[in-house]
């Protein structure tokens, strides 16, 4: 594996030929742009005292040329050729000091430079160039030296966070408190995968992100800076600093310095990892889920993750059985639109978004029976909330899907459950998983059950929790727990002489099965 490091000199800071023409020392000599004033933010790489009419050929490109001319003066070829010399040299501009070679501004140099777009910057008064020269070079040796040694802070502080384990979001986060402004990570689409900074900036960011990242995309302007993030031979995605105050060069350090962790940390996170997009649409549903954030606050975040937000239908499913990539592959086979995340005891979640038109249970139903065609038997279990056609009862509607998967899980096989399971559908299963934390509940689940429980035989819970779930279906029973029927019959006589019950008996029997329920729920 081998990461490239941008050069050094690419990140060296320079100035500005405005910035030069702002310095205190420079305003004395009272200068004047004649030609190229919408070059003045050309780079100003260093400064070259010059008279020689072939300077040119002595360039690199990027210096800032100082002369008084005396050898141009008389000869309007020359003066115009020194012009396009030093625009082929790519220089940053010319000063010329208005003396006794040219009392004012040449009009031919003047011509020339604006043809060229090459700033012509001339100095009403007698200036010493050793004084502009010596301070644009401490302060280019100044900036170098900060260049550097930001970037290797950055740089270590990243590697270092990297050493340790930190996820993602932390390595945002230390960029963000580098670069003062929002930090935002997109795959090649544009779709955001991770955010850093000061919250309502981000959002401000976030509320109209596709349009406005498309626009930015363009130009590096208005200190909007990006980097790409790929490596051996692809690009997935890039970072962008979103209104980067400081120089460009400088969000280009830190943007190109974030760039080269994000992609180690990619390559090292290895293939069972999850992918930026996965951990993007995690953090979004379990927000939305956990009710901390409002969902008011959330909704650029969605958008920017290409949820369709506006005039759509809301599914919250949480389904088990199932593994997060199976549920894309359907979403994506089927053409919905939606987001997925993994959750805790294996689950996930899913929220779809649809269009108003169309019916969502319906297509919640091609949804399910796609899915568990994917999976086989005995198939996922998807559990859904009623459809929400507001994005704030989103988090309500993910909260009761959950509570439905809860309730039957690790017992669908013994339902027989619908191919999606609603509120509905969960009885008194469901009331007794919203009401497991109460001690009257927890008491009489411990006092029913007290026969069975002290002798700790998992097997003949198993057993009780099958034939009660199927309605005391002896046969089903014995199917689904591989064994005869002379075989179960002697377990269900052995659970009822431990616990002194008649499972025949129907008041006995439900009071186990709700006892027995609250005990599970409580397990849960």
């Amino acid at each position: 594996m081998t990461t490239t490091f941008a050069p050094l000199e690419r990140l060296e800071p320079a100035l500005s030929v405005r910035q030069v023409l702002t310095l205190e020392r420079v305003l004395a000599g009272e200068p004047e742009v004649v030609a190229g004033a919408g070059q003045l933010d050309r780079p100003v790489r260093w400064v070259h005292v010059a008279e020689a009419p072939d300077v040119g050929v002595m360039l690199t490109g990027g210096e800032m040329v100082l002369t008084t001319g005396v050898l141009l003066a008389g000869d309007e070829e020359k003066q115009a050729e020194y012009i396009r010399s030093l625009h082929r040299a790519e220089a940053a501009a010319v000063v010329l000091g208005l003396g006794r070679a040219f009392p004012a501004p040449p009009d031919v140099m003047r011509r020339a430079a604006e043809r060229c777009g090459l700033p012509l910057v001339v100095l009403h008064r007698p200036f010493p160039f050793a004084e502009l020269t010596e301070e644009v070079q401490s302060r280019l040796v100044r900036r170098k030296f900060a260049a550097v040694s930001l970037s290797e802070a950055v740089r270590t502080a990243l590697t270092g966070l990297i050493t340790a384990g930190a996820p993602l979001q932390r390595l945002l986060d230390e960029v963000a408190a580098h670069s003062a402004c929002p930090v935002v990570v997109t795959n090649l689409a544009h779709r955001v995968l991770a955010t850093a900074g000061e919250r309502s900036a981000v959002d401000d960011v976030l509320r109209d992100w596709e349009r406005i990242a498309r626009q930015a995309g363009h130009t590096e302007g208005d200190g909007w800076i990006r980097a790409e993030l790929g490596g051996r031979g692809e690009r997935w995605g890039q970072i962008v600093l979103c209104g980067h105050r400081g120089d460009t060069a400088t969000g280009r350090l830190l943007a190109d310095r974030a760039a080269e962790a994000l992609v180690l940390h990619r390559m090292l996170g290895g293939s069972s990892a999850h992918t930026w997009e996965e951990q993007s649409a995690q953090s979004l549903l379990t927000d939305l889920l956990s009710g901390v954030v409002p969902a008011r606050q959330l909704l650029p975040r969605a958008r920017a993750a290409g949820l369709p937000v506006n005039r759509r239908t809301f599914v919250p499913l949480v389904v088990r059985e199932s593994e997060p990539g199976q549920l894309d592959r359907v979403l994506r086979m089927l053409g919905m639109s939606g987001l997925v995340a993994e959750l805790a005891d294996r689950a996930t979640a899913v929220l779809l978004s649809l269009p108003r038109d169309q019916e969502a249970q319906t297509l919640t139903g091609h949804f399910a029976a796609r899915l568990r065609s994917e999976t086989g038997p005995p198939g996922a279990v998807v559990a859904a909330a009623e459809p929400r056609t507001a994005w704030d009862d989103v988090p309500a509607g993910l909260r009761e899907a959950q509570h439905v998967a809860d309730a039957v899980a690790d017992h669908s096989a013994a339902l027989d459950l619908p191919a999606v399971v609603r509120l509905k559908d969960v009885h008194l299963r469901g009331l007794i998983r919203l009401l497991r934390d109460d001690p009257h509940v927890q008491a009489f689940a411990e006092r029913e059950l007290d026969g069975l429980l002290c002798v700790a035989d998992e097997d003949l819970l198993a057993v009780l929790r099958t034939y009660l779930a199927t309605g005391r279906n002896k046969s089903r029973t014995a199917q689904l727990h591989h064994v005869s029927r002379p075989a179960l019959y002697r377990r269900l006589e052995a659970i009822q002489a431990r616990m002194g019950v008649d499972l025949d008996d129907f008041e006995q029997a439900a009071s186990v099965h709700i006892a027995l329920l609250a005990h599970d729920a409580q397990q849960g």
